[in-house]
């Protein structure tokens, strides 16, 4: 327990009053909550958050931050609860609904998930993310037309992203245009703000398609000589096929 709670005195007795000290410590909550996402802690993210919400159990903001943390830390149905009952007081706040609609998908709702982004889209047309998880979605529906649609339209909305690109090269992939989802993933790697897991993507891809040294090529970027050894072995049983 943080030292803070057990060294506060009660209001009647000419101590610190409960607002006061909420006041005072908040600053420390949030910052706490957000070095823990920075260091991956998603747990930890999630208690600061949950202590924050107990004592601002209608700010929005918060409740999407524990909510997003929970999700991360592997607890959709509890995150999809708590958006549950957001909604139920914001029942037109697309964010809120978008949560709700990632939270099923990770709890693998499939049904819920498709119909709570589908009120998040309606709510906000021009909200690229929306539009993502959206096609992700249909994807895992096995509607592969109608979520390369969804990621063209978050395209428009955000060229060249790479997270939405992403997703758009699995998706084809999917559908079994391997080439287009080659041609996606590099468009994707061009970008500034692209990460290992699309490289990671590029390479699979890449041995799927029967080029195993070009996947481990573009590994070795990334991955130490152990790893690379191991990849490098399934790029070419995967190459094989």
């Amino acid at each position: 327990m943080p030292l803070w709670l057990n060294a506060c005195g009660g209001g009647a007795s000419g101590g610190v009053d409960d607002r006061t000290l909420t006041r005072a410590v908040e600053p420390s909550l949030r910052a706490a909550a957000v070095a823990a996402e920075a260091a991956n802690d998603w747990n930890g993210a999630a208690q600061h958050w949950r202590t924050l919400l107990s004592h601002y159990p209608d700010d929005r903001a918060i409740a999407l931050s524990l909510a997003r943390a929970m999700r991360i830390a592997g607890k959709p149905e509890a995150s999809a609860e708590l958006m549950q009952a957001m909604a139920a007081r914001h029942p037109t706040d697309a964010g809120i609904q978008a949560e709700l609609g990632k939270d099923y998908l990770a709890a693998e709702r499939l049904g819920l998930a498709l119909k709570a982004l589908d009120r998040a889209a309606a709510l906000a047309p021009n909200d690229w993310e929306i539009l993502s998880a959206q096609g992700v979605a249909l994807d895992m529906h096995d509607r592969q037309g109608e979520a390369q649609a969804a990621y063209g339209r978050a395209l428009a909305l955000s060229p060249d992203n790479p997270e939405i690109l992403n997703n758009l090269a699995l998706s084809q992939a999917l559908s079994g245009d391997l080439a287009a989802a080659i041609a996606s993933l590099r468009q994707a790697g061009e970008q500034p703000s692209a990460g290992a897991q699309i490289r990671h993507n590029l390479a699979l891809m890449l041995a799927l398609s029967g080029d195993a040294a070009q996947a481990e090529r573009l590994a070795a970027k990334d991955l130490p000589p152990d790893l690379l050894r191991a990849n490098a072995a399934i790029y070419r049983k995967l190459a094989g096929r």
